[in-house]
């Protein structure tokens, strides 16, 4: 009955890519629980439009990490203004802490770990969980999903198939040579964690083994990852450079139609899981999979230092994956 009365929703995701996509899944559990609330999103401009896109939430707010004494007092205001019934904070940082905090005293009801919230997700372990059985064991705290899947590898991952499923359908160009299976690249990531990263020049090299077994390379990524794909161009020269030209939509529909996506742990590579491509996902010892991996067709070969993990070894798990995909199509 509770959830029933519950009519004006926010929900609060800030960031990161990985995290926002991850967090999709515990958006779609909220508006299951809530289908006739009007669910506002509060998070940043970088989601705006694929939050847009969303199915789960009405209205998309991009305001949540105001600066200054004034943004943070218009953000209170109109919060507190709207009447919300619930808050789902699925950021759970500092940041949406102070958030619920300024909203004192009279804050509405509240699902997260702000300190004296009416709706606590109060497990020790919580730290300790990945991220989908995390937010899956919050809701279910929060009253809303009483047989939430929080073991180890238990809670669903984000569907994205909304991002393309009301486009018009491809119609065949009559004598069009059928294009080659491709694999998406993902080589770059966050600026000040290069250690998060795979060598370049091991791409260039994973490249040139792909293209010689009959798979075009599509590399993407930010505007700065340009010389990414021109250093992996320079092994395979045709390999496609999309750095600086795919929005998180155009990176979904990409992952939705790759053989393959192969990546470092980083927001992109979270896309092109959550679109359905077999995806190989390469970690450091600086995360952990166990808290943060992608979901889905998702293998991860992890190693104390990227520099060390050979191209043999992924090149061998990438042609299994593929070849276990085609073998279940």
């Amino acid at each position: 009955m509770a959830a029933r009365k519950v009519e004006k929703i926010l929900v609060i995701k800030l960031s990161a890519l990985g995290d926002f996509v991850l967090a999709l899944a515990a958006m779609r559990k909220i508006r299951e629980a809530h289908r006739k609330a009007h669910i506002t999103l509060l998070t940043t401009p970088p989601f705006e439009a694929l939050a847009k896109a969303c199915p789960y939430v009405n209205v998309v707010e991009t305001d949540g990490r105001p600066e200054g004494f004034s943004q943070w007092m218009a953000l209170r205001k109109r919060i507190r203004s709207a009447g919300y019934d619930r808050v789902y904070d699925l950021q759970t940082s500092a940041h949406s802490n102070r958030i619920f905090q300024v909203l004192r005293p009279n804050p509405p009801a509240w699902s997260g770990i702000a300190l004296g919230c009416s709706l606590p997700h109060k497990n020790p372990l919580r730290n300790a969980m990945h991220t989908l059985e995390r937010q899956a064991d919050q809701l279910m705290y929060a009253g809303i999903w009483p047989d939430a899947p929080t073991e180890a590898g238990t809670a669903p991952p984000p569907d994205l198939s909304w991002v393309w499923r009301n486009l018009p359908a491809e119609r065949p160009v009559p004598g069009a040579v059928k294009p080659k299976p491709y694999v998406m690249f993902v080589p770059g990531g966050s600026m000040h964690r290069p250690e998060k990263r795979w060598p370049v020049e091991k791409y260039g090299e994973l490249a040139r083994i792909l293209y010689a077994k009959g798979f075009d390379i599509v590399v993407i990524g930010s505007v700065q990852e340009t010389p990414l794909a021109h250093r992996i161009q320079r092994e395979v020269p045709r390999a496609r450079d999309l750095t600086g030209r795919t929005d998180f939509a155009r990176i979904a529909l990409l992952g939705a139609k790759a053989a393959l996506a192969v990546g470092n742990d980083t927001g992109p590579l979270h896309l092109a899981a959550a679109s359905g491509a077999p995806t190989l996902v390469l970690f450091s010892n600086v995360s952990d999979p166990a808290l943060s991996a992608p979901r889905g067709k998702v293998a991860v070969l992890r190693s104390e230092r990227l520099t060390d993990l050979p191209v043999a070894t992924v090149a061998q798990k990438a042609l299994s994956l593929v070849g276990a995909a085609a073998g279940a199509a």
